[in-house]
């Protein structure tokens, strides 16, 4: 199994201001996502919102999953956010975090299958050798 919070990355004291900022301050997607996650109603998995993993802050995290759900906006389409992206997802990857990205639109217009790949993403670390 993999080692989950030994490293003690998880939600850092120094962070929690600024995540409690962001759950206060939920753009329009991540909310309409949140009224669907919250509650363990997804397949009786519980999600956390603006949970964070070293220095990045994560939309959302399902601990028991090792999975994290990003909601992409405009922000994420300039291409001098690319390198960012990079060092962020090989930090969340090292760290056996299997990240989910989506365009906030999806969340409006095509909700069930933003659900539908959530949910085919349980267990993705039972099916990979991450020793």
């Amino acid at each position: 199994m993999v080692e989950h919070y030994a490293d003690k990355v998880h939600n850092r004291l120094k962070r929690k201001a600024f995540r409690k900022k962001l759950r206060n301050d939920l753009t329009p997607a991540e909310a309409a996502l949140w009224r669907v996650l919250q509650r363990s109603k997804v397949e009786g998995r519980k999600f956390r919102r603006q949970h964070s993993v070293g220095s990045y802050i994560l939309d959302f995290y399902c601990p028991d999953e090792y999975l994290a759900i990003e909601l992409d906006g405009e922000v994420h389409r300039d291409p001098r956010n690319y390198e960012h992206a990079q060092r962020r997802r090989l930090y969340l990857e090292g760290k056996n975090i299997r990240v989910l990205r989506f365009e906030n639109y999806l969340v409006f217009d095509e909700l069930e299958f933003v659900l539908h790949r959530i949910k085919s993403e349980f267990g993705w670390w039972k099916r990979e050798d991450l020793k």
